[in-house]
């Protein structure tokens, strides 16, 4: 196909939501259509379409302190090694140099492989992990916990100011913020899975009991995006049922604006930051 000929890059709309979700679930990614509402709400998405069918997308959310996190990087079987996932992804680095903002991403080993040249560096390494066949039991001795308190959590572990985002996730119907001792965390629906994170605690014994906690009060199946650095939460977990379904590693282009006091044992999901 000729330059000349190379589908065009349209900006996407609230009403693009559900293609969006018909990409993501081929994917066999979690997100909802809530999920895909948030993005095209509050950022900028592109996508391109073979007639009237959205066969790519790639979308730039803008954070508070002049970030930026790049995500729906997708493209569907029928199209993909065309370039589309390239052209999509150079058009919202575009768009955060052009709001002067550091641009943030989770990626794949393989989209490693290829930020890594675009001058994309490491920071966490992350692995999404999964627990299925869980079964109810009895109300578990974890309490629930106000957006406040998480928020602020989350500001002192990360160093971003996620206010929006986690509101819009802990607002939702079946989310619940949940806390044990001196741990806490988010429980959201996903398209398959339920999904636990941010985690934020002060050592992994914290973190675990946690966990455990929401275990026995969830219908599974269960997903959370642990750090990887945190070696005994990840030892713990795995020991207790969790499998590893696929590694992350979160990405930056720009410099840092800011930094995080400690290390999260676990992130809001690798589509989100």
């Amino acid at each position: 196909m000729d330059a000349t000929d190379s589908p065009s890059i349209i900006k996407l709309g609230v009403d693009d939501a559900i293609a969006g979700l018909v990409l993501s679930t081929e994917a066999h990614w979690n997100q909802t259509e809530e999920d895909w509402r948030l993005f095209l709400h509050d950022g900028v998405v592109f996508g391109i379409r073979d007639g009237r069918r959205l066969v790519a997308t790639a979308a730039v959310l803008p954070y508070p302190g002049n970030n930026a996190w790049i995500s729906m990087v997708l493209v569907s079987g029928t199209h993909r090694r065309r370039g589309l996932a390239t052209r999509l992804v150079d058009a919202c680095l575009e768009t955060a140099r052009r709001n002067g903002l550091t641009s943030w991403l989770d990626a794949t080993p393989d989209g490693a492989a290829v930020y890594g040249p675009l001058g994309f560096t490491p920071t966490l390494q992350l692995r999404r992990l999964k627990l299925v066949g869980s079964m109810r039991a009895e109300a578990p001795p974890c309490s629930s916990a106000t957006i406040e308190t998480l928020r602020q959590r989350d500001r002192r572990a990360t160093g971003f100011d996620r206010t929006a985002l986690l509101s819009a996730f802990a607002q939702r119907f079946g989310s619940r913020i949940v806390s044990v001792n001196g741990a806490i965390a988010l429980v959201r629906d996903g398209r398959t899975a339920r999904h636990i994170g941010p985690l934020f605690a002060n050592d992994a014994a914290e973190a675990l009991a946690l966990v455990r906690s929401i275990t026995r009060s969830e219908t599974g199946p269960l997903l959370i995006d642990a750090v990887a650095s945190q070696d005994a939460f990840l030892e713990g977990m795995i020991a207790s049922g969790w499998t590893v379904e696929r590694p992350f590693q979160r990405m930056r282009l720009g410099p840092a604006t800011t930094a995080g006091e400690q290390v999260p044992f676990a992130v809001a999901g690798p589509e989100f930051g």
